[in-house]
């Protein structure tokens, strides 16, 4: 290993949400070339300075050959991409010799013991994590609980916000603290650590080898998201139809929604279940040493994150382009 930082970074899901703030994080460092595997018939519009490599997905000496010589293999996928299609693709980047490989697991601090039997979610993430470490591969998992503007933005199945209507639905009693992390932050946590040197002096990328590198913007309630929309908007409680809806209720509809084929109502499960005065996952940052300070992050301003999500939802902003 080199005392230099790493300089080949791919992504898959370049194109996405997440995926931009990836690579555009990326190229502001100077330092890496970034390669976006793309569908070969791919419409997304990928920024500037990023190689696309047309990868079919289907084949997977396709994807070994657009892995060759990366070193370090970012995945963000869509949760409607096929359910074996992680593992393909980690399995290719270990037969490509790829070093390290950031999975698709960008939500919540996980253990195999804090996971519960019927915690599909958890599974999941615990399968993507060990899908990347691969005998060749080591994992670098970053968890930053949920994205913040994606999750504001996305309506009232997530944080329980539809913005423009001027609705919301408090769980509970809305007071309820979760960690959130905004996507530039969790864009310059990917830039920091592997600009990093690969090894030699601490910290360095190494170290976290088959670890996790938690991170996190903000810890708010939805009260406290509230009154930040009310100083970006100019608006007061009386402005806003305000309900308040059990989390217990809200796991119950979620799950009955879900069985009905409506993928919304699994929405409901996640979120529901984060903000429950029982769930210790939720508000990791409390009590979790996070990795801000060794990535040099930013203290970051909430208004201003809000006042992101608001620009985006009155721009007509859709979080599931073509459903």
């Amino acid at each position: 290993m080199s005392t230099k930082p790493i300089t080949r970074v791919a992504i898959v899901g370049a194109t996405g949400h997440i995926g931009q703030v990836f690579a555009q994080s990326l190229l502001q460092t100077g330092q890496h070339r970034v390669t976006a595997l793309t569908r070969e018939d791919s419409q997304g519009k990928l920024p500037d300075g990023v190689q696309a490599v047309p990868v079919n997905y289907e084949d997977d000496d396709s994807i070994i050959k657009a892995l060759d010589g990366q070193q370090f293999l970012v995945i963000t996928l869509s949760a409607r991409a096929p359910q074996d299609l992680h593992g393909r693709i980690t399995a290719a980047a270990g037969k490509a010799g790829v070093p390290y490989i950031m999975p698709n697991a960008y939500g919540y601090p996980l253990s195999p013991e804090s996971v519960k039997d019927y915690d599909t979610y958890g599974k999941t993430i615990l399968s993507r994590v060990a899908e990347a470490q691969n005998g060749v591969s080591s994992s670098v998992t970053l968890p930053c609980g949920i994205w913040y503007e994606w999750s504001l933005a996305c309506g009232e199945q997530w944080f329980g916000f539809t913005i423009n209507d001027r609705k919301v639905t408090f769980f509970d009693d809305g007071a309820r603290t979760v960690s959130v992390s905004t996507w530039n932050q969790c864009g310059r946590a990917l830039a920091a650590l592997v600009s990093l040197p690969e090894s030699g002096s601490t910290p360095a990328l190494a170290d976290f080898k088959n670890k996790e590198v938690p991170i996190n913007s903000f810890r708010v309630s939805q009260r406290d998201m509230l009154d930040s929309l009310h100083r970006v908007l100019g608006t007061t409680d009386s402005d806003w139809e305000i309900r308040h809806e059990s989390v217990a209720k809200r796991l119950a509809d979620g799950a009955e929604e879900l069985a009905k084929g409506d993928f919304t109502g699994y929405a409901k499960m996640l979120y529901g279940s984060l903000f429950s005065k029982t769930s210790e996952a939720g508000d990791f940052a409390r009590t979790m040493q996070l990795a801000n300070d060794i990535l040099g992050l930013p203290k970051e301003d909430l208004d201003e994150a809000t006042k992101r999500v608001a620009d985006m939802v009155a721009g007509g902003w859709v979080p599931f382009p073509g459903i």
